[in-house]
């Protein structure tokens, strides 16, 4: 269930957003909350990436494995032709 919240803006932000929802047909109300999905669900994905990043870098200085550039800049490469090579081996 939606619940009330808030939110101060200035009075050229107010009248920029009611111009955008007149010329879309939607309310401000309605674009606000789009606003707010879009950019929590964007963050969110941002976070988790973040995340995952860490972890990487955490394994590879556990680890030392690594999959050199040059290695997956060819594989990379070679995406969608007809030799494509095979995922480069990890190193130490």
């Amino acid at each position: 269930m939606a619940s009330p919240t808030s939110i101060k803006l200035d009075e050229d932000l107010k009248g920029r957003l009611q111009h955008l929802a007149n010329a879309r047909r939607r309310s401000a109300h309605w674009l606000m909350r789009e606003a707010i999905e879009q950019y929590v669900d964007r963050e969110e994905k941002r976070e988790a990436f973040r995340q995952d990043t860490l972890r990487a870098w955490e394994d590879y200085q556990a680890s030392g494995l690594h999959a050199p550039a040059d290695e997956v800049e060819k594989w990379l490469e070679s995406w969608g032709t007809d030799n494509e090579l095979p995922v480069p081996a990890c190193h130490e």
